[in-house]
């Protein structure tokens, strides 16, 4: 999720309710002077933490207890987050293969246990938890060992998703393989991650899992909204109906505001073009669109697109106005 679950798509999610704890995108630790000089791609991947609504959890990665104990130590003191996540998960090869982080240390379970003790100390009661997958491959199965490990460092939670770093997103989740991680535990919460689609079946590995919890993550990029269905259904509650296309407009062109307000315009068009591709899932003509938006350069082009696949109220805002609710993109400096 990292470039996706940025400050603009928490809000989009928070306003919609039912997430009991949202995160940030995965941040690197590999080393703790981007929270010095505040350069890099670090702040921006910090957007917004230091104020917004808790509960909250900033996930990071490295394989140098050191470099993460000091980062974790500023994210509990400095930036009062809820929860601090390592991520052992990760199967892109930047991570793994080039950084030796993320699912690459899922063969050596002892020293995810030793990173897990030095964040835990570090943070000074501030909640650590983690995230990995079943193992690196299918012949390297170590979410077992792993957890054992991860728990008896203290740390206070764990996330499991149910594929091996080699399938990255193919295949299907093992939930099953899920739950045994769970069974081998003695006290940590378990949190179930994988081809979650529907608040149905949110719900439906809740209750019959074998876990404690459930991460939704692809999904909710489409439909932001999928966590207050769940709640309500949790609360023996109808859920609330898929919003209307022109309902799903609104929701667009809100989080577009935000990133533009943070981004500019110019930046902040190009940033939402994968924001709108993701959207669109489900969409009649959804591929046209994706093809359409992910080549705008400009607000009015964005806006044009908009008008051909998600038909609104009335015409689009433009400068001269103010209506409530608009996203206020067109007060910015340079956007015509």
């Amino acid at each position: 999720m990292a470039g996706y679950t940025n400050y603009a798509f928490r809000q989009v999610v928070r306003g919609f309710g039912g997430a009991g704890l949202l995160a940030t995108e995965m941040i690197a630790a590999r080393s703790a002077t981007w929270l010095e000089t505040n350069r890099g791609e670090h702040p921006d991947r910090l957007w917004g933490v230091r104020d917004e609504p808790r509960p909250l959890a900033v996930q990071m990665w490295d394989n140098d207890p050191d470099n993460l104990a000091a980062v974790g130590r500023r994210l509990a003191r400095d930036f009062c987050v809820s929860v601090v996540d390592l991520n052992f998960g990760c199967p892109v090869r930047q991570v793994t293969e080039k950084a030796h982080s993320g699912s690459w240390l899922l063969r050596d379970p002892q020293a995810v246990g030793q990173i897990v003790r030095r964040v835990v100390e570090a943070c000074d009661g501030v909640p650590v938890t983690a995230k990995i997958r079943l193992g690196c491959s299918d012949s390297c199965r170590t979410a077992v060992e792993v957890a054992q490990r991860i728990e008896e460092a203290g740390a206070s939670g764990l996330t499991v998703h149910g594929r091996v770093a080699t399938q990255f997103f193919t295949g299907r989740a093992d939930w099953e393989a899920i739950a045994a991680v769970k069974r081998s535990l003695s006290r940590m919460p378990v949190i179930g991650n994988g081809d979650v689609t529907s608040a149905a079946q949110a719900v439906e590995r809740l209750r019959h899992g074998g876990v404690d919890g459930v991460m939704i993550a692809r999904e909710a990029l489409a439909r932001p909204w999928i966590f207050a269905q769940v709640a309500a259904l949790l609360a023996g509650r109808e859920p609330p109906p898929e919003p209307t296309l022109g309902e799903q407009r609104e929701i667009v062109l809100e989080h577009y505001g935000l990133v533009c307000r943070r981004f500019g315009v110019e930046r902040g068009t190009l940033l939402m073009r994968k924001f709108a591709c993701s959207y669109a899932q489900g969409l009649p003509g959804a591929r046209d669109f994706r093809g359409r938006v992910s080549r705008v350069s400009t607000a009015a082009e964005f806006l044009e697109v908009m008008d051909q696949w998600f038909p609104g109220r009335g015409k689009n805002p433009g400068p001269e106005d103010g209506a409530a609710g608009a996203p206020d993109i067109f007060r910015i400096s340079g956007c015509r």
